[in-house]
Protein backbone atom coordinates (compact mmCIF):
# COMPACT_ATOMS: atom_id res chain seq x y z
CA UNK A 1 0.00 0.00 0.00
CA UNK A 2 2.47 2.17 0.90
CA UNK A 3 4.80 1.77 -2.42
CA UNK A 4 1.67 2.72 -4.35
CA UNK A 5 1.09 5.78 -2.42
CA UNK A 6 5.17 6.54 -2.84
CA UNK A 7 4.05 5.76 -6.78
CA UNK A 8 0.92 8.09 -7.04
CA UNK A 9 2.43 10.70 -5.20
CA UNK A 10 6.17 10.49 -7.94
CA UNK A 11 3.16 10.76 -10.55
CA UNK A 12 1.67 13.32 -9.49
CA UNK A 13 4.11 15.48 -9.42
CA UNK A 14 5.77 14.70 -12.60
CA UNK A 15 3.78 17.99 -14.21
CA UNK A 16 4.50 19.97 -11.07
CA UNK A 17 8.47 19.34 -12.05
CA UNK A 18 7.89 20.09 -15.72
CA UNK A 19 6.31 23.37 -15.39
CA UNK A 20 8.79 24.52 -12.88
CA UNK A 21 11.51 23.80 -15.31
CA UNK A 22 9.70 25.97 -18.60
CA UNK A 23 9.50 28.67 -16.42
CA UNK A 24 11.54 31.40 -17.53
CA UNK A 25 11.93 33.78 -20.64
CA UNK A 26 9.27 32.41 -23.65
CA UNK A 27 10.38 31.81 -27.34
CA UNK A 28 13.68 32.69 -27.29
CA UNK A 29 17.32 31.64 -26.80
CA UNK A 30 19.23 29.62 -24.10
CA UNK A 31 16.44 30.13 -21.38
CA UNK A 32 13.87 28.84 -23.93
CA UNK A 33 13.15 25.58 -25.54
CA UNK A 34 15.12 25.32 -28.99
CA UNK A 35 18.14 27.12 -27.91
CA UNK A 36 21.05 25.68 -25.82
CA UNK A 37 23.71 28.29 -23.95
CA UNK A 38 26.41 27.41 -26.71
CA UNK A 39 24.04 28.78 -29.60
CA UNK A 40 23.50 31.95 -26.85
CA UNK A 41 26.62 33.14 -27.00
CA UNK A 42 27.54 32.38 -30.67
CA UNK A 43 23.92 34.32 -31.52
CA UNK A 44 25.34 37.07 -29.45
CA UNK A 45 29.12 37.20 -31.15
CA UNK A 46 26.93 37.25 -34.48
CA UNK A 47 25.01 40.54 -33.41
CA UNK A 48 28.28 42.17 -32.33
CA UNK A 49 29.64 41.35 -35.89
CA UNK A 50 26.70 42.87 -37.54
CA UNK A 51 27.01 46.39 -35.53
CA UNK A 52 23.31 47.19 -35.84
CA UNK A 53 22.96 50.56 -34.51
CA UNK A 54 21.76 50.57 -30.69
CA UNK A 55 18.27 52.07 -30.09
CA UNK A 56 18.62 54.71 -26.83
CA UNK A 57 15.46 53.82 -25.07
CA UNK A 58 16.01 55.50 -21.78
CA UNK A 59 13.65 53.53 -19.45
CA UNK A 60 14.31 49.76 -18.02
CA UNK A 61 14.62 47.41 -20.31
CA UNK A 62 12.58 44.62 -19.78
CA UNK A 63 11.30 40.77 -20.70
CA UNK A 64 7.68 42.37 -21.67
CA UNK A 65 8.48 45.81 -22.67
CA UNK A 66 6.86 47.11 -25.80
CA UNK A 67 9.06 48.87 -27.63
CA UNK A 68 8.23 52.03 -29.84
CA UNK A 69 6.36 51.92 -32.97
CA UNK A 70 9.03 54.30 -35.06
CA UNK A 71 12.83 54.22 -34.89
CA UNK A 72 13.73 50.50 -33.69
CA UNK A 73 15.11 48.56 -36.55
CA UNK A 74 14.36 45.23 -36.38
CA UNK A 75 16.36 42.40 -37.71
CA UNK A 76 16.21 38.58 -39.03
CA UNK A 77 17.34 36.04 -36.71
CA UNK A 78 19.47 33.43 -38.94
CA UNK A 79 17.95 29.98 -39.21
CA UNK A 80 20.79 28.46 -37.70
CA UNK A 81 19.92 29.80 -34.16
CA UNK A 82 16.44 27.93 -34.20
CA UNK A 83 14.63 30.83 -33.41
CA UNK A 84 11.43 31.24 -35.26
CA UNK A 85 8.50 34.25 -35.68
CA UNK A 86 11.14 36.55 -33.61
CA UNK A 87 13.08 39.34 -34.84
CA UNK A 88 16.05 40.60 -32.75
CA UNK A 89 17.50 44.63 -31.96
CA UNK A 90 19.60 46.36 -29.69
CA UNK A 91 18.08 48.51 -26.93
CA UNK A 92 21.05 50.82 -24.47
CA UNK A 93 23.68 48.11 -26.23
CA UNK A 94 21.30 44.84 -24.98
CA UNK A 95 20.35 42.61 -27.44
CA UNK A 96 16.82 41.61 -27.06
CA UNK A 97 14.55 38.82 -29.17
CA UNK A 98 10.97 40.70 -30.26
CA UNK A 99 7.72 39.30 -31.03
CA UNK A 100 7.16 41.88 -34.30
CA UNK A 101 3.55 42.10 -33.98
CA UNK A 102 3.45 43.27 -31.00
CA UNK A 103 6.75 45.31 -30.45
CA UNK A 104 7.07 42.86 -26.80
CA UNK A 105 10.33 42.09 -25.76
CA UNK A 106 10.19 38.38 -25.41
CA UNK A 107 14.16 37.76 -24.35
CA UNK A 108 16.92 39.61 -23.36
CA UNK A 109 20.22 37.88 -24.75
CA UNK A 110 23.31 38.15 -21.78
Amino acid sequence: MIRKLALAATVALIPVAAFAQGQGQPNGLPEAPGMNAPASKRFQEYVIQQRPTSYSYGQPVTVGTVLPQDGVTYYEVPAEYGVTGQRYTVIDNRTVLVDPRTRRIVQIIQ
